[in-house]
């Protein structure tokens, strides 16, 4: 199904057998929590739950275990973002934007609308924008979309790839042996439902370059820090700077976990953002050649009280 209103239709996949009917399948999905029959008969009646091939399902057919079937959800009541999404190139086929922090890049749970990917495609006005890659939604900076479905493949390669050479900024504790750059290897794995990835044993499959590069900062004691990641983990950059004993201004998950931060944006108050920003991009264009090299006019030391702070107007 096309978009609507910027916003994907939602892929579930059906979890039982035939003992079950599609319709008690999805009134059994998690992410649907909240429809009951009536919606999921209204949404039928109007051809608005469809299989992989865009054909209306009939909500009482035998289930196929592993199916896929799309139907538009409804929004969730989020919290708006107070900050904006400039541009900073725009072409035939990509569009690069500097993300604020707390901004996700595409919808998933409780983001949906206050996300770049959907901010996007309602300025544009087109549902063609797409990710190339990703940034974690506490992370502000360097974000690049494509424009055409039939570039983006050759875009994600370059991330897929490791084509592209990204540089962060992150403020943390100043420790003056790191004006040496020091490199962190590990190997760092993540399970679905747990908040944070953890270092194991096994094979190297992530890797960082840190650096302290300006040792005055506001907030005394704290140092902005260059790093280069050359893989790309989940969290990678925020428990590497924890391991090395710096952990990063903002950090709600390391090095240990800080519910006082994470419950914030929630409650809508943005005053206390993650201090690591996605600084830099630089890649060969996969369609001309050409060198490209983007940056953010962001800085971790920056005053990032929110336009209207919380109970103002």
């Amino acid at each position: 199904m096309p978009a609507r209103d910027g916003v994907d239709a939602t892929r579930v996949i059906l979890r039982s057998g035939p003992e079950r009917t599609v319709g008690e399948c999805l009134l059994a999905t998690p992410s649907l929590a909240g429809l009951d029959s009536e919606d999921l008969i209204t949404r039928a009646d109007r051809g608005e739950i469809v299989d992989g091939d865009g054909r209306s399902v009939e909500l009482g057919a035998p289930a196929r275990l592993n199916t896929s079937v799309y139907l538009y959800r409804d929004l969730p009541d989020e919290p708006e973002i107070p900050f904006d999404l400039p541009i900073l190139h725009l072409d035939d086929h990509i569009v690069v934007v500097d993300k604020p922090h707390f901004l996700a890049t595409m919808p998933r749970g409780r983001h949906v609308t206050q996300t770049a990917l959907v901010r996007l495609r309602r300025q544009l006005g087109t549902d063609l924008v797409s990710p190339a890659h990703r940034l974690d939604r506490l992370t502000a900076g360097v974000l690049l979309f494509t424009l055409r479905p039939e570039v983006r493949s050759r875009y994600q390669d370059l991330f897929a790839e490791r084509r592209a050479t990204k540089e962060y900024r992150a403020l943390a504790p100043v420790r003056d042996d790191l004006m040496v750059t020091r490199t962190v290897a590990d190997r760092i794995e993540k399970t679905a439902g747990d908040l944070r990835a953890r270092v194991v044993e096994g094979e190297v499959n992530a890797i960082s370059d840190i650096t302290l590069i300006d040792g005055v900062a506001p907030g005394g004691g704290l140092g902005i820090y260059e790093l280069r990641p050359f893989t790309g983990r989940t969290h990678q950059l925020r428990m590497h700077m924890a391991h090395l004993g710096v952990g990063i201004v903002g950090d709600p998950l390391y090095p240990n976990i800080r519910p006082d931060l994470a419950e914030l944006p929630d409650q809508g108050d943005f005053s206390q953002p993650l201090r690591l920003i996605a600084h830099s991009l630089t890649f060969d264009d996969p369609l001309t050649g050409e060198r490209r090299h983007f940056e953010s006019t962001r800085s971790v030391a920056d005053d990032l009280t929110p336009p209207n702070p919380p109970g103002l107007p």
